[in-house]
């Protein structure tokens, strides 16, 4: 299986071997990859969830209730539920953001893609993702899944990192690189 090449380590990796292994066995990789997208975005979304996820003042019972009004509000099948009652019994809902991407990391190679993270100031459109997929694809040799997110504080352009390979072609950064030219001439 492709899945083994794909390099997940620690509390977050085990977990989403573990999810991607059921996925797997239930025929379920599609659904749950799909749950995990809804869920990243309510948590990109939503100041209150990211701290009830990470809080370590709400009570197992509490976050298995919240959990479960999550998963209702964004309509996850049975298997993803069931998954994040595991992460809030073991009370590691903390980890949900390191799980979700190491389990589209272990799903880009069982597909025999490579993951490239991608973040713009605004949100791209169909067509420049599709652009840019492109473009990965023909600078990797390998089909390319995109997880595209939004900052908006970059102003403008992208960063883009494929594995440990990062091009940051963003306004912010070259603004502060121009700051720092300018220190030096002064």
């Amino acid at each position: 299986m492709a899945s083994q090449q794909a390099n997940v380590s620690g509390i977050t990796g085990r977990y989403a071997r573990a999810l991607f292994d059921l996925a797997v066995e239930k025929k379920a990789l599609d659904t749950v990859e799909s749950d995990l997208k809804t869920l990243s975005a309510m948590l990109e979304e939503s100041a209150d969830l990211r701290a009830f996820v990470s809080s370590p003042l709400y009570s197992r019972d509490e976050q298995l209730k919240g959990i479960a009004a999550i998963g209702k509000l964004g309509k996850v099948n049975d298997l993803t539920l069931k998954f994040l009652g595991v992460l809030a019994t073991n009370r590691r809902l903390s980890a949900i953001a390191g799980t979700i991407k190491a389990f589209a990391a272990l799903l880009a190679a069982h597909r025999g893609e490579v993951s490239a993270e991608v973040v713009s100031a605004r949100a791209l459109t169909k067509k420049q993702l599709d652009a840019l997929s492109k473009k990965l694809k023909a600078a990797t040799g390998q089909d390319v899944a995109i997880d595209a997110r939004v900052d908006e504080s970059l102003l403008g352009g992208l960063k883009v990192q494929v594995g440990s390979r990062m091009v940051d072609s963003s306004l912010k950064t070259k603004l502060q690189n121009l700051a720092i030219a300018m220190k030096g001439v002064q």
